[in-house]
């Protein structure tokens, strides 16, 4: 199920967005809490430092804190549909197995 975005134009005001969450409010989908990162004490060599920072920015990926919540939430998403679709897969293997095991069964009832 793909998310319908929602364009309110180039400046919404306050109360078209909370009209719009009045009245789609069921329908919106959320994602996990995303943790906000405490500022670390910078207090030692200041290149060490920067060269950290640059480190840890490279690492983080791209895109602004909203970009990388929707990629959370499409991942989590992608996660449990891939859940759903083993246990499926699953439960069929064991249905054609149970099916198999009484065919058997029939043929040397007249035994």
């Amino acid at each position: 199920m793909r998310a319908a975005k929602v364009v309110f134009g180039k400046e919404p005001k306050e109360c078209e967005i909370y009209a719009y969450f009045l009245n789609h409010w069921g329908k919106l989908r959320f994602g996990p809490p995303v943790e906000a990162q405490a500022p670390k004490d910078l207090g030692k060599n200041p290149k060490r430092v920067q060269r950290q920072v640059k480190g840890q920015l490279q690492t983080k990926g791209v895109g602004t804190k909203a970009q990388q919540a929707v990629k959370a939430q499409q991942e989590a998403g992608k996660q449990s549909r891939l859940l759903a679709r083993k246990t499926r897969t699953e439960e069929e293997r064991q249905r054609l197995f149970a099916l198999r095991q009484q065919k058997k069964k029939e043929k040397h009832k007249g035994r």
